[in-house]
């Protein structure tokens, strides 16, 4: 049976989600709202709502759009490269001016909203670290790690130094981490 009504406006699409990202990384999520959405894309609230049917499914569309970027896995024969790929691309798209803007705000809002914090982790968070973890199996596959390594403690270690520059010390993000947190790892994780 074919749709009915007027097909959705790309246009508009695109307009609201960057306003949306926009005026998060103005005032924070905590603080937006959709009247303001709408006024600055040029949309009525109708347009937003059907669309997302609240401010939450609007700010994980958002977030999705800034930080759904298609991982490719790397697969260069060598753990320690595809991992330092890994990170490199990590940290050139996080020491981006909008991503590093509108994330503390998103990771403040997540400790206070369950709501949103589960749309995160189930609708990001959880296809992001599978794709990373491929990288840890091939590494214990070829001896790189101990076959008892915790890949979801792995996965924490990769992440936790890039996010703690960009949410608390505001340390560089660059190539120095990237390896620094990939030397870590290989050495860390190392069969004994």
């Amino acid at each position: 049976m074919p749709d009915r009504g007027r097909p959705r406006d790309v246009r508009a699409d695109r307009a609201i989600l960057a306003s949306a990202l926009e005026l998060m990384a103005e005032q924070g999520v905590h603080a937006l709202r959709i009247d303001d959405v709408a006024a600055r894309a040029g949309v009525g609230k109708a347009t937003i709502y059907r669309r997302y049917r609240s401010k939450d499914e609007l700010v994980v569309e958002a977030v999705g759009k800034l930080i759904d970027r298609e991982i490719e896995v790397p697969d260069s024969g060598s753990t320690r490269t595809d991992l330092l790929v890994l990170m490199r691309e990590a940290v050139g798209f996080y020491g981006e001016t909008l991503a590093a803007t509108v994330m503390p705000s998103i990771v403040d809002e997540l400790s206070r909203n369950e709501e949103l914090a589960a749309l995160v982790r189930d609708g990001y968070l959880k296809g992001r670290r599978a794709a990373l973890q491929v990288v840890f199996e091939r590494g214990i596959e070829r001896g790189d790690f101990h076959r008892e390594l915790d890949i979801e403690f792995a996965l924490d270690v990769l992440a936790g130094p890039l996010f703690y520059r960009l949410l608390v010390t505001a340390d560089p993000l660059d190539d120095a981490l990237a390896q620094a947190v990939v030397d870590l790892i290989m050495r860390g994780f190392a069969p004994t």
